[in-house]
């Protein structure tokens, strides 16, 4: 039974690899079948990734830890071999990946699927790369896997066509290929610097490397950074993301809220793995960098919703505010803040994605016929496709009510307001922010609490000026049709919302515990480098 556990840390990565190629070899005719296939798949990822979630905290025998559990591919040990880590990090964003790619499949099944081919192929190799991404334990299989999920996205984001949407897709795309050479360039740079890729393998080397390697390290560091910065939405490069999301279709948009959150990811793993107090001269490398970044990206966010004139660009400059109140909270460097921001990371991904599906319901208020139109032309820009207008299902009663209630616990996830999961984590930041310091508090830090205090009150505005548009000045009373299937997700992800503010002790915890493992990287570069080769009781030092 321990021998299959161990095996799990691969399934994440190979479940939806060989459903994507199954679905690959279908008719698209046979959409029925590639549909159940997909779901069953994305169900067992999620409960797969619960049981890594519980494996990656279960304390260590005599330590309050947790061990790192790696999965050395060919049997060959770090860092010469390709390994997949697994803690407490990367367990929750498995599992948060996974929520999202039932919710946004979901979604997809009551019409966005037939808006084009290999949509489900293309969900399946996106989940893929995601997965992988947040198991990888060295840069170049990072890159590789990034480079899988930027083809699926790319499929994502034109997918069912359209004039608006091929614009932005095209802008989309030009973007991210400046991203991956950004990547490889830094890559080559830091192999060129420690001669290793092994994410571990780097945190033992930087602290003994000469000043000229030392050097050259920094400088592929800043490279990375802002490849991974570009990916998180970060200001000055975030110009694309409102754009390319509001033009994305709805179970789309819904699934590149975390596609955001992995640039986030990858720069809180490194750098507190490899820019620790262990890292000599290089110690809090980028940290001033990231905070006032990270505030900078706030700014934009902020101006960007009040700016909206449209529900999906306000949630595109939502997940701007979103990631640059991370990116903050890491340049901090905060153990209590860090630990806050990953509980608001949680809920502000699951708040914009919920309101990335409720966007096209509400929009179906304004007109009747919208979810008839929504995947064609008229709703996102030109094109020649016939769609499919027959009635999917049956209309939910009391629609508006419940698009109402959903509207509105959005806003309070997005601007932190009470009783939802969205205040707990934005106090608990702010909360830490003004223990950090001492008796004198940094004027970074007062400048920052009025940030996260400012967006909210201007996600506010923005959401009830376009609440009353949507619910209270409508020119007629029809209500329109929304589908169980389109429906249900959005509650499931507002209810885990729910959930999570009542287990705020529990999650909280958990939380706190990430950031501690995160700032111990000792723990971390042991459990990869002297994990034992299967078969093998000893460490493996070597092939």
């Amino acid at each position: 039974m321990t021998g299959m556990l161990d095996h799990l840390i691969i399934m994440p990565i190979l479940l939806p690899l060989v459903s994507g190629a199954v679905m690959l070899l279908l008719d698209e005719r046979r959409r029925t079948l590639k549909a159940g296939i997909g779901i069953v798949t994305t169900v067992t990822l999620l409960i797969v990734s619960i049981i890594l979630l519980r494996q990656a905290d279960m304390p260590l025998a005599g330590t309050g830890g947790s061990a790192v559990k790696v999965y050395q591919l060919g049997n060959w040990p770090a860092p010469f071999g390709i390994v997949l880590v697994l803690d407490r990090l990367s367990a929750l964003m498995l599992v948060l990946t996974s929520v999202l790619g039932i919710a946004s499949l979901l979604y997809a099944l009551a019409r966005w699927h037939r808006a084009g081919p290999r949509f489900h192929t293309i969900f399946q190799l996106q989940l893929m790369g995601l997965n992988g991404a947040f198991l990888t334990g060295d840069l170049f299989n990072l890159f590789v896997f990034f480079e899988v999920l930027l083809a699926a996205s790319y499929g994502l984001v034109l997918h069912g066509g359209g004039v608006m949407r091929v614009r932005a897709g095209l802008t989309y795309i030009a973007i991210n290929l400046t991203g991956s050479f950004l990547f490889l360039i830094g890559a080559s740079l830091a192999y060129g610097a420690t001669g290793t890729l092994n994410m571990a393998d780097l945190a033992r080397r930087v602290p003994t490397l000469a000043s000229s390697d030392a050097t050259m390290f920094a400088a592929s560091a800043a490279v990375l950074g802002t490849a991974f910065l570009l990916k998180a939405g970060a200001w000055p490069l975030n110009f694309w993301l409102p754009t390319t999301y509001a033009a994305a279709s709805a179970p789309s948009a819904a699934m590149f809220a975390i596609m955001s959150k992995l640039g986030v990811y990858v720069i809180l793993r490194l750098w507190t793995l490899i820019f620790g107090t262990e890292a000599s001269s290089l110690a809090g490398f980028g940290g001033e960098w990231l905070l006032f970044g990270g505030m900078l990206t706030i700014v934009f966010g902020t101006a960007g919703i009040l700016a909206s004139q449209s529900l999906t660009r306000l949630a595109g400059c939502s997940v701007l505010v979103s990631s640059g109140t991370l990116i903050a909270a890491i340049g901090t460097g905060s153990g209590a803040v860090i630990g806050s921001a990953l509980f608001y990371l949680v809920s502000s991904t699951l708040g914009i994605s919920a309101l990335f599906l409720l966007v096209e319901l509400v929009e179906r208020l304004r007109d009747p016929g919208a979810d008839v139109l929504a995947v064609t032309m008229e709703a996102y820009g030109e094109g020649d496709e016939d769609y499919p207008e027959d009635e999917v299902g049956v209309a939910i009663p009391a629609t508006v009510a419940l698009l109402g209630g959903s509207f509105i616990a959005c806003t309070l996830l997005l601007a932190g307001l009470p009783p939802l999961a969205g205040f707990i984590g934005k106090f608990g930041m702010m909360a830490a922010m003004l223990k950090m310091d001492g008796p004198a508090v940094q004027p970074s830090t007062w400048i920052l609490i009025g940030l996260l205090t400012a967006s909210g009150l201007a996600t506010v505005i923005a959401m009830t000026r376009t609440g009353i548009s949507s619910f209270w000045a409508r020119m007629d009373d029809s209500v329109p049709r929304v589908r169980v299937i389109e429906m249900a997700p959005v509650l499931c992800l507002l209810l885990l919302c729910l959930g999570l503010t009542v287990a705020g002790g529990p999650a909280m915890r958990y939380m706190e515990a990430t950031t501690q493992a995160l700032q111990t990287p000792q723990d971390y570069v042991t459990g990869v480098l002297s994990a034992p080769r299967a078969g093998s009781r000893e460490g493996g030092s070597g092939p």
